[in-house]
């Protein structure tokens, strides 16, 4: 796949919460290729002839070693694949990870999520008559914007241990927010005062 193919796909992947952009996904494939988990072909599209005055792609291809990296990556379950940064990824590849690491991911997720939201509740209850009406509203939508994901968390949860190796469905009483939240919400959820 040639590097606009595999920006347009990743970020339909991905989502409209993480768009990718040549700038990070063109030193990120020059790394690849150093590491030999990929390799690059250049020449027309499907390898046919391009004409003149016109560039040719290069088009990337998985290696061996590409795959079994992916696959090391996709076994990892450590407090990395549930923070915020790795999440929205991890949780992209689902399909392709073990029921008992996306357990331990789901779980590792919304522990991590229920001890944030007890901490910026209670700062929120001790600093609100300090802030001005839409900085405790931006505060509020934080704390729904947790609360909401915490519930999608639990959810997925349960669906996994219900029905090992079937996908979840999402609730259509939610109106859809669960499909897109976790991406679309973390940019309003308050800072994690202990991270910071």
């Amino acid at each position: 796949m040639h590097g606009y193919e595999l920006r347009k796909q990743l970020n339909v992947v991905l989502g409209w919460g993480r768009v990718l952009s040549y700038g990070s996904l063109y030193p990120a494939l020059k790394k690849m290729l150093k590491a030999g988990y990929i390799a690059e072909h250049v020449g027309g599209v499907d390898g046919a002839t391009v004409g003149v005055g016109r560039r040719q792609r290069i088009v990337y291809e998985l290696t061996a070693a590409g795959n079994d990296r992916f696959a090391g990556l996709m076994s990892e379950a450590g407090p990395s694949a549930w923070e915020d940064d790795n999440f929205d990824v991890r949780f992209a590849f689902f399909s392709r990870t073990d029921m008992e690491i996306r357990l331990r991911i789901l779980e590792g997720r919304r522990t991590r999520l229920e001890e944030r939201l007890e901490r910026v509740q209670s700062q929120l209850e001790r600093t609100q008559k300090q802030m001005d009406r839409y900085a405790t509203e931006l505060q509020r939508h934080g704390v729904e914007s947790v609360e909401r994901e915490v519930r999608w968390l639990s959810e997925l949860i349960q669906a996994e241990r219900a029905a090992p190796g079937t996908a979840p469905t999402v609730h259509q009483d939610d109106n859809h927010e669960n499909a897109a939240h976790s991406a679309g919400d973390r940019g309003t959820v308050p800072a994690d005062p202990e991270r910071s």
